[in-house]
């Protein structure tokens, strides 16, 4: 799949055409949780690396008006997966274990960027890590390890 941002990877990834997200990838409607609680985007960047990012909305708050604990963690659950794409396309795949650090906040109408990499890929495990950031200030520290699942056999 190649919609104009040379990204080889067909695992029901979409290239945003319009809006401030334009030439960004998303997964449309792949997980009704996150579908509700973003959306989310990614992109690949010249250098390899993944970037992710998520404009904090009023659904995202907490009573003190500022991003939820929880819409930062499932966020960054998101970038686990985008960040690790190479690694487990083709493959169903579930987060095992997830560590976090909150820095910061963010608040409504920021864009929260996640910079991060892959610390070890192979076999059934895959461990990432990732920084959140609103104007370059870290917010959010997280690292976590994904299982690659055997495919069920169909019915």
């Amino acid at each position: 799949m190649d919609g104009g941002g040379g990204d080889e990877i067909s695992d029901g990834a979409v290239f945003v055409r319009e809006g401030p997200f334009s030439g960004w990838m998303t997964w449309p409607d792949s997980d009704p949780f996150e579908t509700l609680a973003g959306p989310y985007y990614f992109r690949k960047q010249a250098d390899g690396t993944t970037e992710c990012a998520m404009v904090v909305e009023h659904k995202n708050l907490n009573g003190h008006g500022f991003a939820h604990g929880g819409a930062l963690m499932s966020f960054a659950d998101f970038c686990l997966f985008a960040l690790s794409r190479a690694h487990i396309v083709g493959t169903p795949a579930v987060t095992v274990s997830m560590n976090s650090e909150f820095l910061g906040t963010a608040m409504p109408g920021d864009t929260v960027i996640c910079r991060g990499e892959v610390t070890r890929g192979g076999g059934n495990l895959v461990f990432a890590r990732g920084l959140l950031l609103v104007k370059e200030k870290p917010i959010f520290t997280f690292s976590g390890v994904i299982k690659r699942l055997k495919p069920r056999p169909k019915p």
